[in-house]
């Protein structure tokens, strides 16, 4: 079963442009909120999917290392990663296992980005991901411009809905919990 997975970036949250956006287009995307340290959003991560398989993670910024990490851990698990400005230029300060990713990857990265070095996520993606797309567009950190424009029902493909969702108001959070993998 698929399970589209949305992780914002460190200064954001599950209230952020990108996670309403994903709400409003993929009403059954799980998008958590995370505090704290990469470590502590790690060991909210991982028994959170707990038992899912085929996920489809998209990861923003820090959500980008977080995703890419969560993948280098069970790579089994992971459909595909879709990652956004992903703070991959930290891997190597992070007590986790890195190792290469086979399953595709694409990445969409401002030119103009002053928070991560594009250069810096190119080397590291053509160094951990065999299978990339490698997208450096003309936007900022955010992809304010770029975002909206990204085919994601070709990226994200359907999705599995709840089997009674819950419903969802712009000012409401991302499912608490995603779907049970028996759903």
């Amino acid at each position: 079963m698929t399970l589209r997975v949305f992780l914002h970036g460190l200064e954001s949250s599950n209230q952020g442009t990108k996670s309403i956006f994903f709400r409003e287009r993929f009403p059954d995307m799980f998008i958590p909120s995370f505090t704290g340290s990469l470590s502590e959003r790690m060991r909210q991560l991982v028994p959170t999917l707990s038992g899912h398989s085929g996920i489809r993670l998209v990861g923003s910024s820090f959500g980008g290392l977080m995703a890419t990490l969560f993948t280098m851990e069970d790579e089994t698990r992971v459909d595909r990663l879709v990652l956004l400005a992903p703070a991959i230029n930290l891997l190597w300060f992070t007590p986790h296992p890195i190792k290469p990713i086979s399953i595709p990857v694409w990445i969409y990265h401002g030119r103009n980005d002053e928070v991560i070095p594009l250069k810096a996520v190119e080397y590291m993606a053509k160094k951990y991901f065999t299978d990339l797309s490698l997208n450096q567009v003309d936007d900022d950190h955010f992809l304010h411009n770029t975002f909206k424009t990204i085919d994601w029902d070709v990226l994200l493909g359907p999705g599995s809905p709840l089997l009674n969702p819950e419903p969802q108001t712009p000012n409401q959070g991302g499912h608490s919990t995603p779907p049970s993998p028996k759903e």
